[in-house]
């Protein structure tokens, strides 16, 4: 018997045309399709959506100085890119529950980067039992919310750390 999981909104991403240029850079400065994904905009960072979540709420933190490495972003960033990260722990939290996290930076795409010419900090949450038999057997990642229903509530999650 064939075994079939339904993520219809994937056909959208792969037919529709791919912006030129940063993705970063283009939710950065609103660009429409690029920007759907912003939950929030700071003074020096702002935080987007994984539109390829490895879990439901994977979200990062994005300086907007383009830059390619943690080593050319100055601490001003930095610091605000930490603030940042707090709160949205604190807000994926408080509206998801999460029993775990990973966070961290891929620097390179030998490291895993899929998008290695701007810098970006993963904040991935986890829960036990969430890599299961799908991941492990069927090299595939089942995400149970729709990402607009995500962006909701971290919108609001986020809104109530300020």
């Amino acid at each position: 018997m064939v075994e079939r999981l339904w993520a219809p909104w994937r056909l959208e991403y792969l037919l529709a045309p791919k912006p030129e240029g940063c993705v970063f850079c283009l939710a950065r400065d609103g660009e429409p399709e690029t920007s759907k994904l912003v939950l929030r905009r700071y003074e020096r960072c702002f935080v987007i959506l994984n539109k390829y979540p490895y879990t439901n709420g994977h979200l990062m933190v994005v300086p907007n100085a383009h830059c390619d490495d943690l080593v050319g972003v100055d601490d001003e960033t930095l610091l605000d890119m930490g603030r940042v990260s707090r709160r949205c722990l604190s807000a994926l939290r408080a509206c998801m529950r999460p029993e775990g996290f990973n966070l961290g930076y891929n620097l390179g795409s030998a490291a895993g980067a899929g998008i290695d010419e701007h810098l970006h900090f993963h904040i991935v949450p986890r829960w036990n039992g969430d890599t299961n038999f799908m991941a492990v057997l069927a090299d595939t990642r089942v995400i149970s919310e729709h990402l607009t229903a995500t962006m909701q509530k971290l919108s609001l999650a986020l809104e109530a750390q300020a």
